[in-house]
């Protein structure tokens, strides 16, 4: 896991951009009160919650640590500022990384648990803070403590032959499952307790070939799928034509004469009989 960071300046006494105040007395009471043990405050993407584990908006880190100073020099000496320490996620790490949500925006409460005193609930990394003099977030991945590592797991995929789920073998789905068991083969044969650079690169570049097979075939699957409900929907629009042809060709049917008797023979004035040509 990474080491906590150093301290970030994270807010200032005084009046903030969106025409709030901050109050001195709440940065020192916000530093004073914090304890992760009575209340723990998460690190969040623009004060966004997600209750999904692999959200951009789920939690990025955690608060471990707040102090009060003030401020020695510049334009904001003589302020009061709160500094946060933080204990950041590979996430915000990313972020960081790629110059996103480099600043800070507290969520403070000036009432906490009505106790009359301030506490800060929760920070935001942000790219418009509302409070002046926050501190650009600079995260480091040098050093062991902040080495991002994850040992390999391996996954064991059991398809027992002749059981009642297995797919027909000559079926597509059945050509996926042997086509991503033998991949799946080639996987655990590159899954190690340890790893190193060449295993990792390998590891990844064969899910990639697992995932880019995987789309295949579902795209694949979907443009069969496709063809064969417009199959049906042609197959449907032929037999209401059919249909309609039949029900047109009774209504007809049942107006003409049905009689079995022969029309009589035609007369003329001299009593003649006429041919029927």
């Amino acid at each position: 896991m990474p080491a906590p960071s150093k301290f970030y300046r994270v807010a200032v006494e005084g009046p903030t951009i969106d025409g709030r105040n901050i109050q001195r007395e709440w940065l020192k009471q916000a530093a004073a009160n914090y304890d992760p043990e009575v209340y723990g405050a998460r690190v969040w993407v623009e004060h966004m919650r997600s209750a999904l584990a692999d959200s951009p908006f789920s939690a990025q880190g955690d608060v471990i640590a707040l102090k009060a100073e003030e401020i020695k020099t510049g334009k904001l000496a003589g302020k009061m500022a709160l500094f946060a320490q933080l204990k950041p996620l590979a996430g915000l790490l990313n972020l960081n990384k790629n110059g996103k949500k480099m600043f800070t925006s507290i969520e403070l409460v000036p009432n906490f648990a009505e106790s009359g005193e301030a506490y800060v609930t929760g920070l935001a990394v942000t790219d418009e803070p509302g409070s002046l003099g926050t501190e650009m977030l600079k995260f480091s991945a040098k050093g062991a403590d902040n080495k991002l590592t994850s040992e390999f797991m391996e996954t064991t995929l059991d398809m027992e032959a002749g059981s009642d789920t297995d797919p027909d073998s000559g079926s597509l789905a059945g050509q996926m499952v042997k086509a991503f068991s033998s991949m799946l083969e080639s996987l655990r044969g590159i899954t190690a307790p340890r790893h190193t650079p060449e295993t990792t690169e390998a590891f990844a570049a064969k899910t990639l070939e697992v995932l880019g097979a995987a789309d295949a075939a579902i795209q694949h699957q979907s443009k069969e799928l496709a063809a064969e409900k417009a199959a049906r929907e042609k197959l449907a629009g032929e037999f209401s034509a059919l249909a309609k042809q039949f029900n047109e060709l009774t209504v007809k049917l049942s107006v003409q004469d049905g009689s079995t008797t022969g029309r009589p023979e035609a007369t003329g004035t001299e009593g003649a009989v006429l041919a029927d040509c």
